[in-house]
C-alpha cells in the first residue's frame, strides 16, 4: 500500500532544478556518498580515520566525496582539521536513522519468509 502524499510530491519531469527531492538524490545516489554521512553521523572525524572507515573507498575518491557534500552544505571541516556534518548533514543523517531502523524490520522480514 502506497502512501499519500501531499501536492509537493508530484513529480515534475526530469529536470533538478525543479524538483529538489531529484537533486538530492542525484548527489547522495554517487557511491560513498551516504556511507560518508553515515561514519561521520557520531561525530566529526579526521581524514584519515574516515579512510579507515571506509574500508575500500580509495583516498582520492573520498576526498572527491568530501568536496561534493561540502559543495551541497552537508559537511565541513572543523577548527581542528576534522570532518564533520552541518546542520543540515546532521538532520540527513536522522533521516538515515530512520532508514537504519527500517532496515532492521525489512531484514527481519526476509528471514521469517526464508
Amino acid at each position: 500500500m502506497r502512501s499519500a502524499r501531499g501536492p509537493e510530491f508530484v513529480r515534475r519531469g526530469d529536470d533538478p532544478a525543479n524538483a529538489p527531492m531529484l537533486s538530492i538524490m542525484e548527489l547522495l545516489g554517487q557511491r560513498w556518498v551516504l556511507r560518508v554521512v553515515w561514519e561521520l553521523e557520531p561525530g566529526a572525524l579526521g581524514f584519515l580515520e574516515l579512510r579507515r572507515r571506509m574500508g575500500n573507498c580509495s583516498s582520492s575518491m573520498l576526498s572527491e566525496r568530501l568536496q561534493q557534500l561540502a559543495a551541497a552544505g552537508l559537511v565541513v571541516k572543523n577548527e581542528s582539521g576534522a570532518w564533520e556534518l552541518t546542520d543540515a548533514g546532521a538532520e540527513l543523517g536522522e533521516a538515515l536513522a530512520a532508514l537504519w531502523d527500517w532496515s532492521k524490520s525489512w531484514k527481519a522480514g526476509r528471514a521469517q519468509q526464508s
